[in-house]
């Protein structure tokens, strides 16, 4: 996924824009986490703005990559990519907010569940396709944005939740109309920036020691399911079904 990265008054802003649905292949889930893991070495970056261009922030993995790769290695290597973009964004030595526009599904799940603040606008959807999919994966991050009774429904029934939902949940921040999100996700950001630089990344860093969840073994202990659905076949069947159009959804999921 092409990346872009502009950086200003300690707010680094990374955008990715993948027509048309901002599916992660594997590359780009690898050159996200490395992208967020440098800013532990730059002083000048306070906060991060991820945020995403086109009609949805992001709806899942690249399917046809998976699918066109050998044996197991597409499924392999993209949930071991997913991983790091996942613990990437949590590990980021900075607070992250993400700007959610449209459809947040599969992937988008994990980079958004693991952010410091959620700004969406009126038309996001989160989601997780896993099990029409053949897959497991991203209930982790989900848990982390709706009670864990509406995600046990959402993973088992793949129905979609709207930004309102969870703005009275209190895991998104604020739900604004379309045109008016990158500016309120960036005074979001801006007001971060404007606060001590150390004390900031050592509010992070506390934060994460008092999760009472660790979010990165939950994550591959899901994954570790979703190997065994692979193995038996499941996931390759789901995933030829998509391609061939026999049933509906964006695109596949983490």
């Amino acid at each position: 996924m092409p990346l872009s990265e502009t950086i200003a008054g300690g707010v680094a802003t990374v955008e990715m824009s993948k027509p048309p649905v901002n599916a992660l292949d594997i590359a780009d889930g690898y050159a996200l986490a490395d992208m967020l893991d440098g800013y532990r070495r730059n002083p000048d970056v306070r906060v991060v703005l991820l945020c995403a261009e086109g009609r949805g922030f992001c709806a899942g993995v690249d399917i046809k990559e998976m699918q066109s790769l050998p044996d197991n290695e597409g499924i392999l290597e993209a949930n071991r990519s997913c991983f790091e973009a996942f613990r990437a964004v949590y590990e980021c030595a900075v607070p992250v907010v993400a700007a959610v526009n449209g459809h947040c599904l599969g992937s988008g799940i994990g980079l958004v569940g693991n952010a410091d603040v959620v700004i969406a606008d009126e038309d996001a959807e989160f989601g997780l396709p896993e099990v029409d999919n053949g897959a497991l994966g991203a209930a982790t991050h989900l848990m982390r944005l709706v009670p864990a009774q509406r995600a046990r429904w959402m993973l088992y029934s793949c129905e979609t939740a709207m930004a309102a939902e969870l703005l009275a949940y209190g895991s998104v921040l604020d739900v604004v109309p379309a045109a008016e999100l990158r500016t309120r996700a960036t005074e979001a950001a801006i007001l971060i920036a404007t606060k001590d630089a150390a004390t900031i990344r050592a509010a992070k860093a506390s934060l994460n020691g008092i999760d009472p969840i660790d979010v990165r073994r939950s994550y591959r202990y899901e994954q570790g399911f979703t190997y065994e659905l692979n193995l038996r076949g499941i996931g390759d069947t789901a995933r030829d079904a998509f391609l061939q159009g026999d049933r509906g959804g964006e695109a596949p999921s983490a």
